[in-house]
C-alpha cells in the first residue's frame, strides 16, 4: 500500500496588525520598551528580526528607533544614519544595524555596500525609509507604520509579517483599556 505524504498548508501571508495612538513621546517609548522586552532573548539567542518603519519626514521613526536601541541597552548618542546609510550597534550577545534609505538611490550601491551580508546575518535591523530598496530587502518581521494627525499625537499601525513578529507584537498588543497616552485598540 502506498501512502500519500501529507504536506502542512503554508502558513497564511495575512499579517497580524494593532493600532495605536501615541498622544505623546512617552508612549512612543512605552512601545519601544515593551518591544525591545519581547525581542531580547531571541536576539541574544542568534535570531534575526527586521523592523520597517514608515512615515513620513518628522513622523517619528528615528525617535522610535532611539527608544528601542535605549531600551535594548545601547549608551551613549544614538546617531541617525542619514548620511552614512547604516549605523552599527554593539551589544552582548547581538548586533543592532541601524538603517536609513532616505538617500539610497541606487541598488548597486546595496550590493556595493555588503547590505546583502549585514540582512543575512544574525541581529536585529531597524530600516527606515524601506521603500527605497524596495526589492533588495527580505520581508520584514515588523512593519510599523507612523502617521501624525497633529503636532504631538501619532496614530501607529504595527504589522506582524512572520511568527515572530507575531511573537513581538504580542508583547504590545494592550491587555486593558487605553491609559493617557498608550493605545487606543487593538
Amino acid at each position: 500500500m502506498t501512502h500519500v505524504t501529507i504536506v502542512a498548508s503554508p502558513t497564511a501571508s495575512v499579517a497580524s496588525e494593532v493600532d495605536l495612538t501615541w498622544r505623546d513621546e512617552s508612549a512612543c517609548a512605552a512601545t519601544a520598551t515593551a518591544l525591545a522586552q519581547a525581542l531580547r532573548a531571541g536576539l541574544e539567542g542568534g535570531a534575526s528580526m527586521v523592523i520597517e518603519l514608515h512615515g513620513t519626514l518628522g513622523a517619528g521613526k528615528t525617535t522610535f528607533t532611539r527608544h528601542l536601541l535605549r531600551a535594548l541597552g545601547v549608551q551613549g548618542r544614538i546617531k541617525s544614519p542619514s548620511y552614512a546609510v547604516v549605523e552599527p550597534h554593539e551589544l552582548p550577545g547581538h548586533t543592532v544595524h541601524h538603517f536609513d534609505f532616505y538617500r539610497f538611490n541606487d541598488p548597486q550601491e546595496w550590493e556595493d555596500a555588503g547590505f546583502r551580508d549585514l540582512f543575512a546575518a544574525p541581529g536585529l535591523k531597524l530600516v527606515e525609509w524601506p521603500d527605497k530598496a524596495a526589492g533588495l530587502l527580505p520581508t520584514p518581521d515588523l512593519r510599523l507604520h507612523l502617521a501624525v494627525p497633529d503636532e504631538t499625537r501619532r496614530e501607529v499601525k504595527l504589522e506582524a509579517l512572520s511568527p515572530e513578529g507575531r511573537a513581538a507584537l504580542s508583547a504590545v498588543i494592550p491587555s486593558s483599556p487605553a491609559a493617557e497616552g498608550g493605545p487606543v485598540h487593538a
